[in-house]
């Protein structure tokens, strides 16, 4: 199998951007992953983009099979994460635009496997042992380094740090929730960014999160609420902008085996009674 050493998550169309791009077909024991996976070379590096909702966007977020996605960049060779994605702002300075680097999660989602350590055999017929994964602070603190320096370097001022909040989707929030998610002080709102960090970190992956705000969410504005044509407008604008990011943050990570964060070894040394990919 071709080997990567860092993967990306994220819309359709980051891939072509990268050189000599390869598409190759993954499977894993927990079913197939949202696409290929396009490999490239990029500023030197090997990457591994995966489109998180599919091709076309078929995928709704309660949808997409993360297991999966996780699994398959890791079984390339993938060992960290950049994980870009669309939120809504719940404080009025950030508004459409803005870029939040965000170094906590809370999980408001319903429906998704989200461990890999769930005692269900696999189809190899391994089956997972009880393993806790520490997940107090979700994100490679690594990769938010390169991903704050790489937003500065394009002259896009970040965010350093604030609460992604996941809800289920596909559905925006109600007014009486956005609220509810501005008065426990959390910063932006979306529906992707979990189970991915968690799944991540009990694979010993490096994951990064980069939100992009396209809008103020409902309890944060007045008027009719957010909208998927202001959500899809405002991404569109900005684009480019988060596509020059994501490169210079791959250009700035360290190489897999210079690696000296707390993700490298999140097992402990114990053993999740299946082999790792």
């Amino acid at each position: 199998m071709a080997n990567a050493e860092i993967g990306v998550i994220g819309g359709s169309g980051f891939y072509s951007f990268l050189d000599d791009v390869t598409e190759i077909q993954v499977d894993t024991p927990y079913g197939p992953p949202s696409d290929s996976l396009f490999l490239g070379d990029l500023a030197g590096r090997r990457v591994a983009f995966l489109p998180r909702h599919g091709r076309g966007h078929h995928l709704p977020p309660h949808r997409i099979n993360y297991r999966a996605n996780l699994w398959a960049l890791r079984s390339v060779g993938v060992r960290q994460v950049l994980g870009p994605c669309a939120v809504g702002g719940l404080r009025p300075e950030y508004g459409p635009g803005t870029l939040l680097v965000p170094d906590q999660l809370v999980d408001r989602t319903k429906s998704r496997p989200g461990t890999y350590f769930d005692g269900l055999p696999l189809p190899d017929g391994s089956v997972p042992n009880v393993v806790h994964v520490s997940l107090a602070d979700p994100y490679c603190s690594t990769g938010r380094s390169a991903a704050l320096k790489a937003a500065r370097g394009r002259e896009w001022e970040p965010v350093d740090g604030g609460t992604l909040v996941v809800i289920e989707g596909p559905r925006f929030s109600t007014r009486a929730e956005s609220l509810w998610h501005q008065a426990q002080g959390w910063s932006v709102v979306g529906m992707t960014g979990h189970p991915e960090a968690a799944l991540a970190r009990e694979l010993e992956l490096c994951y990064t999160s980069l939100t992009l705000v396209t809008d103020l969410d409902a309890g944060a504005e007045t008027g009719e609420g957010v909208s998927h044509e202001e959500v899809l407008r405002v991404f569109a604008a900005n684009v480019d902008r988060m596509r020059g990011v994501l490169f210079d943050a791959v250009a700035a990570l360290p190489a897999t085996e210079e690696r000296d964060c707390l993700c490298v070894n999140a097992l402990g040394g114990l053993n999740p009674g299946f082999e790792l990919p």
